[in-house]
């Protein structure tokens, strides 16, 4: 795997690859106030090892991106998806899988309906086009971010609690949580953070969602990742995404939260390269 930092858009960002080159490309998008870490190294080699060229990179505002004045995101969503297509474009790909989770999804939507051509199949995890009839996110997670403005960021210890809390309120009942991995991945982030707490601007990035009313128009495949027991977005949103996008296949993590456990890798890594064999480079 070898990190770079390329200046995209006028801001720098930083990626990482696995595999060859000259392997199908999958552009992994990860979600709100996450780095790309949570793309958890082996899985991203085991998704290289299965023959594509994997790419995951920080979104702007965490990790070793550009960071911005905390409470000032200078960006709106339609910024961050095309940042995602100026990565492809500075490793020199005409085209790529997309996959992405939870705002990374909704980048990948957003991406697929504003630079359709770039676009050969998308994977849409924990994610949603947020239609205004489908449920809101459960109590417990609204308690949990309420509290956020408290969090003292530049205490390392409160700032490691409070993303180790994030991620068990949102987890699924189905695997127990495993806090040694989460606070290993969680002192990984904040290490290779430039500003930790300015992730917290990613809630209030604004701009390019009443695109996402369009997703009937995403003409690529797709496939829909989504845990029964999402509490920040609910199951139906991904069975709604199955209904709109044409021809979408659902792949249902029964008992699972707003997460991808390592328990559940060998059916959504397989998943993702049956889905993404269907169509071959030009």
């Amino acid at each position: 795997m070898t990190e770079q930092l390329f200046t995209i858009n006028q801001v720098e960002i930083c990626t990482e690859s696995f595999g060859h080159p000259a392997d199908p490309a999958l552009l992994l998008m990860m979600g709100a106030q996450s780095s790309m870490v949570w793309w958890e190294d082996e899985f991203c080699e085991r998704l290289a090892n299965a023959g594509r060229f994997v790419i995951r990179y920080d979104n702007r505002d965490v990790g070793r991106s550009t960071v911005y004045e905390l409470g000032q995101p200078g960006y709106t969503f339609g910024d961050m998806a095309d940042d995602a297509v100026g990565i492809l474009n500075a490793y020199g790909i005409k085209q790529a899988h997309i996959a992405g989770m939870s705002m990374g999804g909704m980048l990948t939507q957003l991406v697929a309906l504003r630079h359709a051509e770039r676009v050969l199949t998308v994977t849409l995890i924990a994610t949603s086009n947020f239609a205004p009839d489908l449920p809101p996110m459960e109590e417990k997670v609204m308690d949990f971010f309420a509290h956020a403005g408290a969090v003292d960021w530049s205490d390392d210890e409160a700032a490691i609690e409070f993303s180790v809390g994030k991620w068990r309120v949102l987890s699924g009942s189905k695997y127990p949580f495993d806090e040694e991995r989460i606070q290993y991945l969680a002192r990984k982030e904040l290490a290779r953070s430039h500003a930790y707490a300015s992730m917290n601007n990613h809630g209030l990035v604004g701009g390019e969602l009443s695109d996402l009313a369009r997703i009937a128009d995403i003409h690529v495949p797709a496939l829909i990742v989504h845990g029964t027991e999402d509490p920040i977005i609910p199951y139906p949103h991904g069975l709604a995404l199955a209904d709109t996008i044409p021809n979408a296949v659902l792949l249902t993590l029964e008992g699972s939260g707003h997460e991808i456990h390592p328990a559940e890798w060998d059916s959504v890594i397989d998943a993702i390269i049956q889905h993404t064999a269907v169509i071959t480079l030009d």
